[in-house]
């Protein structure tokens, strides 16, 4: 072959190889910031016309589902409406928004497709059929956490300690989101979902977190005897027990049972800053949770200042005995609180919550199933048996008695964080906890908003009961 040819060979090679490379980029490394793009037409027009998978609750039941038009484009709709709206969120195709699931779990309701499929389009005209995302979520104890919050802002979130399964996410206000347009012009933020953005400070169930931090790091034990008398002086200034109340010396358990401020104050000043910090990360403080759902709508937990930069224990401008009781600058929302409750149900390991359970394909075929794992080890499974037990006395004779179940034993603690102005006697009303102590199965957390004289015990644990007993006996 004369050296002419072998150059033109050369050439053709080099070009073949260029759009190869170009074309790659466009269609397999790139193709998701290109399709992503708002001036793409085709993007949108190609969407409208994907048959989106269903979003199912865990019985079966349709939370999500396409509908086809005149015009052979699709629209989602939602038969539950407002109940589901802020863990199923919404997808407006012609628009390019999104929120909830439908925005996590958005290319597997769309079906997957191949760089050919992206390249030649739908071969044959044939509709492109996503696949349905099944989820853990209970909508009878979604009912049941809806008519305990009422009218009150506040929120519910419950799992299954053992698998991290997100049973019941509720918040109020919802909105209804086959009109999420409307929703985004309400005045009450009702397109925020309170349960995984809502940062209330925690009162006393952070005490849960303080304990922890104190029988795992060897420093006390439920019997330990510390002074819980009132007021007590924590950072130059006096700090006292509900209602001014003066106890003596009493056992960590005790002081837990009653939920003894100043007691849980000098714990924490002993355990110190970075022992901790150490713990509340080990909970998830200070991190996103790692929860199938739009990053965009999770807050992460922790001390906050006030332009809501997170601040961490270790540093100077945190008030470490009022953060150990639940107050000082520190925030935190319903599912991290319930993953705090889940981790001590669960002997100490926190699993990773996930509202997904798995993704069938339209021939009924499992592509993929959401496993359990291990998020971290928070702490020994003696030490959260002794906390468990702690948890348990709070509802048998101590604060949290509103919780109880006949014939089940419940695990929880109150929490009354005061807010609002002086004198308004507002409070956030919370309670977390988890059934039964011996194998349990639900780990839950209720914060109710701005309740004149909200004790969380009076509240917010009576909610917690009913989700439980719902969810007990929906497993049964």
């Amino acid at each position: 072959m004369n050296a002419p040819i072998m150059r033109l060979f050369g050439v053709v090679v080099l070009l073949f190889a260029l759009l190869v490379i170009w074309t790659s980029r466009w269609t397999v490394f790139d193709s998701k910031a290109l399709q992503a793009n708002p001036l793409n037409a085709r993007t949108v027009i190609d969407e409208e016309k994907i048959d989106r998978g269903r979003i199912l609750a865990d019985d079966g039941s349709v939370l999500a589902r396409s509908v086809r038009g005149a015009d052979g484009t699709y629209t989602r709709t939602y038969p539950t409406g407002s109940l589901f709206a802020q863990a199923v969120g919404y997808s407006i195709t012609s628009e390019g928004e999104s929120a909830g699931l439908e925005l996590s779990r958005g290319s597997e309701l769309r079906g997957l497709q191949t760089g050919l499929s992206s390249i030649f389009g739908q071969l044959g005209g044939s509709t492109q059929v996503g696949d349905d995302v099944y989820t853990s979520l209970d909508p009878k104890a979604q009912e049941v956490a809806r008519a305990g919050i009422g009218t009150h802002v506040g929120s519910v979130v419950a799992l299954d300690p053992q698998t991290g399964a997100i049973k019941v996410m509720y918040s109020n206000p919802s909105y209804d989101d086959n009109d999420p347009k409307a929703a985004a012009r309400c005045t009450n933020s009702c397109l925020v979902n309170l349960a995984t953005e809502g940062l209330f400070p925690p009162g006393s169930t952070f005490k849960v977190v303080t304990t922890a931090a104190a029988l795992d790091s060897g420093k006390f034990t439920p019997n330990s005897i510390i002074n819980g008398k009132s007021p007590i002086t924590v950072s130059g200034f006096p700090l006292e027990n509900d209602a001014g109340t003066s106890y003596g010396p009493v056992t960590l358990t005790k002081a837990l049972t009653d939920s003894i401020n100043t007691v849980f104050a000098q714990v924490g000043q002993d355990v110190g800053r970075p022992t901790m910090e150490s713990y509340m990360k080990r909970f998830g403080f200070y991190s996103l949770p790692p929860l199938d759902y739009p990053p965009d709508e999770m807050t992460a937990s922790g001390e906050r200042t006030l332009r809501g930069k997170l601040l961490y224990p270790t540093s100077d401008q945190v008030d470490l005995g009022r953060m150990s009781i639940g107050q000082d600058k520190l925030l935190a929302t319903p599912m991290q609180m319930a993953m705090v409750a889940g981790a001590v149900a669960h002997g100490g390991k926190l699993m990773v919550p996930h509202l997904t359970t798995r993704v069938l394909n339209q021939d009924g075929q499992t592509v993929e199933t959401i496993n359990p794992s291990v998020y971290s080890h928070v702490m020994s499974l003696q030490v959260a048996a002794e906390e468990a037990q702690m948890m348990t006395d709070v509802v048998e004779e101590g604060t949290g008695q509103a919780a109880n179940l006949e014939g089940v034993k419940v695990a929880g603690k109150t929490g009354t964080a005061s807010v609002g102005p002086t004198g308004e006697d507002l409070d956030d009303a919370w309670f977390i906890g988890f059934a039964p102590v011996a194998q349990p199965k639900v780990a839950v957390a209720v914060v109710l908003q701005n309740i004149p004289q909200g004790y969380g015990g009076t509240y917010a644990a009576p909610i917690a009961a009913q989700v439980i007993k719902t969810l007990l006996g929906e497993g049964q």
